[in-house]
């Protein structure tokens, strides 16, 4: 396999900011590798990107498996190239009240959000610090800043996701490799979110213009983050809608 083949491996990358991301990163020549819990849901963006030349390769992954990532990493260096790129996007937006916030749902929450980012950044930099290069993206949230109500499971997956990354960053730096934080302070234009507003009873059509973030617009700062040259690096970048208030 050429060292000269970029790859992008995006881990936890839904048909949201993971789609876009692999959009971006394509379209800048990478060869993209979506990995999440079932490879099936990634053929629309595969046919897609297939059909512009791009070079697509998906995989099933259960992030909170230490086995299943090595097992990953592993598999895309032997049969795509070095992984110059990778973003950890997994997560679980939890919304509970407190006291029916049960053991099991906290539990699954840091995992998803937080355990599963630490082995997916442990396991990129294990294959990044030898080489002396390499960029970790991490997606974080407004809940990676400051708790709100009824987020006590998935703020604490979030805050410590922050301080997985922000550790990493001072440490691996030093060592050729760039880790970001990105946190999006805002709803994400995506059907998801457009589901979850329409079942609060909001109407879309009153919806303001550019009041959501658009996913190609986390993927721009994400792929500004990786051609970032190293004596200027950003660790941690926060987006938002202009009319946001913060």
């Amino acid at each position: 396999m050429p060292e000269t083949k970029k790859v992008a491996l995006l881990v936890g990358a839904g048909d949201a900011i993971g789609a876009a991301v692999a959009r971006r990163f394509a379209l800048g020549g990478f060869a993209v590798c979506v990995a999440r819990r079932d490879a099936a849901k990634s053929d629309q963006l595969g046919e897609e990107l297939r059909k512009e030349g791009c070079d697509f390769h998906a995989f099933s992954v259960d992030a909170r498996s230490e086995e299943a990532v090595q097992a990953l990493f592993t598999k895309v260096e032997q049969e795509v190239g070095p992984i110059e790129v990778c973003l950890f996007n997994a997560g679980s937006n939890v919304n509970k009240p407190l006291l029916e916030t049960t053991e099991k749902l906290f539990t699954r929450a840091w995992e998803l959000a937080c355990y599963a980012g630490f082995l997916v950044g442990r396991e990129a930099a294990r294959h990044m610090v030898p080489r002396g290069r390499g960029t970790i993206l991490f997606t974080g949230a407004t809940a990676s800043l400051r708790g709100g109500k009824g987020f006590a499971a998935f703020s604490a997956a979030k805050f410590g996701l922050r301080a997985v990354a922000q550790a990493m960053a001072r440490e691996l730096g030093p060592k050729g490799v760039h880790v970001m934080h990105l946190i999006i302070d805002a709803g994400v234009d995506s059907v998801a979110i457009h589901e979850r507003m329409k079942a609060a009873g909001v109407d879309l059509s009153t919806i303001k213009p550019d009041s959501l973030t658009r996913t190609s617009s986390i993927a721009e700062a994400y792929w500004f983050a990786h051609q970032q040259s190293r004596d200027g690096w950003t660790h941690e970048l926060d987006l938002r809608p202009s009319v946001e208030a913060w």
